[in-house]
């Protein structure tokens, strides 16, 4: 209906906002009529403000009428959701940009504020929907389902978190663009697709049953490539309620079944769509693992950073982390210590195995008058640092790279400070590397057995190696940070097994297994350096240096090596069979080299821990299960490294066996060998610290391992105990 300017100017409100005010005058002076509601013909028979109130009947129509309006139900939408607005502001969230637009906004505002479903704060000068508004919104709503669900037509659940009715022309527009699939073929499919539909009659039909059924007729027209690109990635209905139902391994909240279910669907489009499918055929029947897949082609897996230039030249974060505070290069130790633990926090975000800090030590050097300082201060630091988020059960380590021979009272403040550290935290995030090239290690050594015996991290290395043995590769650092990836370990007893005890044989399906695995690694690369340029690991992309191709190692780590040569391939444990042994780990470098160079990247053969070892074992014994030869064995993992036990040190000389195999083997293995020290749980700190003086003496690289009781229930391990936590009588020990 139209309505003169006479009407209207009758009904207008004399307590408008002004802006509402002026566009409702303009409007009047306009040569255009206003379109009304069939009510507006009757406001001059409804009470004024302020008269005798309307009747509930007449209530509930003028509120109906309000409702007819699609323009009144958006401008509801937008206060409901964007909360309270200026004039302004309101007008052209709902779309009414143009001068010309304004006295039909006006009306339509005016409407709504009549029936007091929005609200005017005159001190503000801000519009709010009322409570009487949202529930007229809620109501619209349901009705707008409901009517959608007794119309009788097919309508779709979509994963936008809206109902649309069924269209068959988005199948086509998605097989087209998802899945590049000819036009004309993805008409066929999908009138077949909508057959099916129309044929069950489906209660309740959202977007992933169609997905289903379009990717079901696709394998039945033979058309498997295609599938894979359309599948939909994801968890059945019954993991996400397990994972839910069952949160021991849950210690991290929410957080951590977030990390654990996203990383299962990038894991998935790992193996699916982004690796080879020999490389993800290996890594599925265990020739090979892959570490970390849900994070693999995102993040690398150690960083070596020297913090006191990242520090120095104050965190530049560009864009990203917002809400992270921007802390100036600084020469106090307030802000160096706040940097630092920011620094940690961050970082640790960038890897998913390890962050190896150097440059500590020369960071702290003015600082040395205030050596107490320094030390609250670093305790504090590392504890928040600590509270970062972590991707996996197994946090990323971060390890302080301590160079003995220089700053003594520099280096013995930042161990106090650790092992202050250590004694309030349960399971420490952060551990020490300590580089005995230079130095004296009885310097250390008292220190850092009672850091052991309280549960600490500690690692004695010559040259930058991290806290699993790996060894920074780089050979010309030309900034502050360097990276290795070294998530691919090569299962040597699988291939032992199917090379029918010939060694020439099972050093060649060593050399075919590596070949495909390093090209994947150096996909890897491309990947994370893509992403990184990108924006998604900042610190990284502020330091772009690390892209060079020297300061990027593939390393290829080694399982089984002793099982497969002495278990498997039936050499005897003598110089013969140490030979062969060393012969494999030959064949590895040699491999890697040549296909290092083709690839043009620097590539590296370590033996080091994973947790791909149980893994392998478990795979094997499953399908070789009566094979006497693996039955042998007394773990249930294969060999990692090399195990030292500190209670068999003592009578070890240089010349000894297992210390002559040790140094050859970390000789031959260009990416690092991880040799574990492990100490008795009953030795006290005297033997802890001989243990540790010997072991030195005798090889350049060990990590110390003492298993410590801690109370799952409360954290506690103060003091050793077994069966019951002697705080809180709990029967849970981690």
């Amino acid at each position: 209906m139209k309505l003169s300017k006479e009407k209207l100017e009758l009904d207008l409100d004399s307590n408008l906002d002004p802006d509402l005010d002026a566009d409702l005058a303009d409007d009047l002076d306009s040569d255009d009529d206003i379109d009304l509601d069939d009510d507006d013909l009757d406001s001059d028979s409804e009470p004024k403000r302020g008269g005798i109130l309307q009747s509930t009947s007449k209530r509930v129509r003028m509120i109906f009428s309000v409702m007819a309006s699609p323009n009144r139900i958006d401008i509801l939408r937008i206060l409901n959701s964007k909360g309270p607005l200026t004039y302004s502001e309101l007008k052209s969230l709902a779309g009414f940009k143009s001068k010309k637009e304004s006295g039909k906004f006006a009306y339509h505002l005016r409407k709504l504020l009549r029936q007091s479903l929005v609200a005017l704060n005159k001190s503000e000068r801000r519009y709010t929907i009322t409570n009487l508004g949202k529930l007229v919104l809620s109501l619209a709503r349901q009705i707008e389902e409901r009517s959608i669900i007794e119309s009788g037509k097919m309508y779709v659940r979509t994963s936008s978190e809206s109902i649309e009715e069924f269209n068959s022309h988005k199948i086509i527009q998605s097989l087209v663009r998802e899945g590049s699939l000819p036009l004309e073929l993805a008409q066929k499919i999908t009138e077949e697709v909508e057959n099916r539909i129309y044929k069950y009659q489906t209660t309740y039909l959202t977007g992933a049953l169609i997905r289903e059924m379009v990717n079901s007729v696709l394998l039945e027209h033979g058309h498997e490539e295609y599938r894979n690109k359309l599948a939909r990635l994801g968890l059945p209905v019954y993991d996400v309620q397990q994972m839910i139902s069952n949160l021991d391994n849950v210690d991290n909240g929410a957080e951590g079944l977030l990390f654990n279910t996203g990383q299962r669907v990038f894991a998935e489009h790992l193996l699916t769509n982004i690796l080879p499918k020999d490389v993800a055929d290996s890594h599925l029947s265990g020739d090979l693992h892959i570490s970390n897949p849900g994070i693999w082609s995102m993040i690398p897996d150690t960083i070596f950073v020297n913090v006191k230039e990242l520090i120095e030249d104050g965190i530049d974060l560009g864009g990203k982390y917002l809400d992270v505070s921007r802390i100036p290069a600084s020469k106090q130790l307030d802000d160096v210590t706040s940097s630092l633990s920011v620094i940690i926090a961050l970082l640790s975000k960038e890897a998913s195995q390890e962050i190896v800090l150097d440059g500590l030590v020369p960071l702290f050097v003015k600082h040395a008058k205030s050596l107490p300082e320094l030390e609250q201060k670093l305790t504090d630091a590392f504890a928040t640092a600590s509270t970062t988020s972590k991707y996996n059960r197994n946090s990323t380590n971060i390890s302080i790279r301590l160079q003995l021979g220089t700053e003594p009272k520099i280096i013995n403040s930042i161990i106090n400070a650790y092992k202050n550290y250590t004694k309030i935290t349960p399971v420490p995030k952060i551990g020490l590397i300590i580089d005995v090239d230079k130095g004296k290690i009885t310097d250390v050594s008292q220190a850092v057995s009672e850091i052991i015996s309280i549960g600490g991290k500690i690692m004695f290395a010559k040259g930058q190696t991290s806290s699993y043995g790996i060894t920074n590769g780089s050979t010309k650092i030309l900034g502050p940070l360097s990276i290795t990836l070294q998530s691919v370990s090569i299962n040597l007893p699988r291939l032992a097994f199917e090379s029918n005890k010939d060694e020439t044989y099972f050093r060649a399906r060593l050399a075919l297994l590596m070949k495909p695995a390093l090209a994947s690694m150096a996909l890897r690369k491309k990947e994370i350096s893509d992403l990184t340029r990108r924006g998604l690991n900042p610190i990284l992309a502020k330091n772009t240096q690390y892209m060079q191709r020297s300061s990027v190692s593939l390393v290829v780590n080694l399982v089984g090596l002793k099982e497969a040569v002495f278990n498997i391939l039936g050499f005897q444990d003598n110089k013969e069979g140490r030979d062969i042994l060393h012969k494999v780990i030959e064949t590895a470098v040699d491999v890697g080299a040549k296909k290092g160079k083709e690839l043009g990247d620097t590539v590296a053969i370590s033996m080091t821990e994973t947790e791909g070892s149980p893994r392998f074992a478990t795979l094997d014994g499953e399908k070789y299960g009566k094979n006497s030869s693996l039955n042998s064995m007394e773990a249930d993992f294969y060999s990692q490294g090399i195990v030292l036990k500190a209670s068999e040190v003592s009578d070890y000389t240089a010349k000894s066996e297992p210390i002559v195999e040790c140094n050859k083997l970390s000789k031959l293995l260009n990416g690092g060998l991880l040799v574990t020290l492990e100490i008795d749980n009953n030795a006290n700190i005297e033997e802890i610290k001989k243990s540790i003086e010997k072991t030195a003496e005798l090889t350049p690289s060990f990590r110390l391992v003492r298993h410590t009781s801690i109370c799952g229930e409360c954290g506690f391990k103060d003091e050793p105990f077994e069966d019951k936590c002697p705080k809180c009588k709990s029967p849970y020990v981690v």
